[in-house]
């Protein structure tokens, strides 16, 4: 076989307790003056976010911040962002939250210097070669919440305010510069976030050892990310202030972002156009559907399932791996479904359209059409 691949694997990481102290050395590193720092409204007064920005003011880097943010981010949002950003004069973004802040962040600091809309940067081919890359303000990411892994990603999603379908936006250089993962600005999580990010964090990992593309190294970091989620997920669900299962908790997450670039699958194909219709909570909807879409997958990935299971310690193939997964989701409370989820059968058919034409769809295990994703979703209810 002559295997050719393009790989590319992330950033300084600066991970332990305590470290949100080291925010405004990370901020000097990239050379920045006047950073502009980005989360969603619920942190916007939390005690964390306060401290993050005296960090910032007494080292002279100011204390500017913008939180209008939504729990799944449109391009409304990103554009009152990009006008913060210019009327505040700021040279680059700390992108501090959950998905949605990180996420917005990022795409604020790329988009603030391009003169094309950002849909035209769409992870379609090389569109992304159509940016100004001398444009792009440096990022310094820190995620509060342990699951999306957006802090080590070339990437963020970004919600269509007019047409409800998210878009994936790609360019290497909204890879942040420096992360810090201090799991002591995790331990305020309620429990269902707790929950919804971490078991978004084992559906990256588990979509990105399914998916059928080359790539070892990626395959290699899902499997042992599993393994994290799997010994610490329900330590941090029982016992917010377990600093040890945050800390190994924050790993996975990003474990599972930079695995993914192996490629995701029908849980998240699902789930974007689910989270953009109906405001879910995108981990836990990633959660509900899991093990539809593992009933789907079987013919295609049993094999590779029963030798994770070895890893894990989980006996019983495929059908024991199953089984944990339904066994973790119910001491996590995940729903059982889309229509305890609240969300009734009737935009099937929209739903089916929207989720073969996301981007995730085409490193699904087997091959998505709109017939068998429709029966896939009708599955998930």
């Amino acid at each position: 076989m002559n295997i050719t691949a393009n790989w590319s694997y992330p950033t300084a990481i600066k991970l332990g307790r305590g470290r949100i102290k080291e925010l405004a050395d990370a901020c000097k590193t990239l050379g920045l003056k006047n950073p502009l720092l980005v989360t969603d409204r619920g942190l916007a007064a939390m005690a964390i976010t306060g401290h993050a920005l005296d960090i910032l003011d007494e080292a002279g880097l100011g204390r500017a911040i913008f939180a209008d943010v939504d729990p799944n981010p449109n391009e409304k949002n990103l554009e009152a962002g990009i006008k913060a950003f210019k009327d505040g004069g700021h040279d680059g973004v700390v992108a501090f939250g959950g998905g949605s802040g990180l996420d917005l962040g990022k795409l604020i600091a790329f988009m603030a210097g391009q003169t094309r809309p950002v849909w035209d940067f769409e992870d379609i081919g090389d569109w992304w070669t159509r940016a100004d890359a001398s444009k792009i303000a440096p990022i310094v990411a820190v995620p509060t919440t342990a699951g999306t892994g957006s802090e080590v990603g070339r990437a963020g999603v970004l919600t269509n305010s007019a047409t409800h379908v998210k878009k994936i936006i790609f360019h290497p250089k909204l890879l942040p510069g420096v992360v810090i993962c201090d799991p002591e600005l995790t331990v305020g999580m309620p429990k269902a976030i707790t929950a919804g990010t971490g078991m978004d964090a084992f559906a990256h990992c588990l979509e990105a050892y399914s998916s059928p593309f080359y790539h070892p190294m990626s395959g290699g970091i899902a499997l042992e990310g599993m393994r994290l989620v799997k010994e610490f997920l329900p330590l941090a669900f029982r016992d917010g202030q377990d600093l040890e299962a945050r800390t190994n908790m924050m790993s996975a997450a990003a474990m599972g972002a930079v695995a993914f670039q192996k490629g995701l699958g029908a849980i998240h194909s699902l789930s974007h156009p689910i989270g953009a219709v109906y405001n879910t909570h995108h981990g836990m909807t990633n959660a509900v559907v899991m093990p539809a879409v593992l009933r789907f997958n079987r013919p295609a990935i049993e094999e590779k399932i029963a030798r994770a299971s070895a890893y894990l310690g989980i006996s019983g193939g495929f059908d024991g791996f199953y089984n944990y997964v339904l066994s973790l989701r119910s001491e996590l409370g995940v729903p059982d479904n889309l229509t305890a989820m609240g969300i009734k059968p009737d935009r099937i058919d929209e739903l089916a359209a929207m989720a073969i034409e996301d981007p995730s769809c085409g490193g699904n295990p087997v091959p998505m059409t709109l017939e068998n994703t429709r029966a896939l979703l009708l599955d998930c209810f």
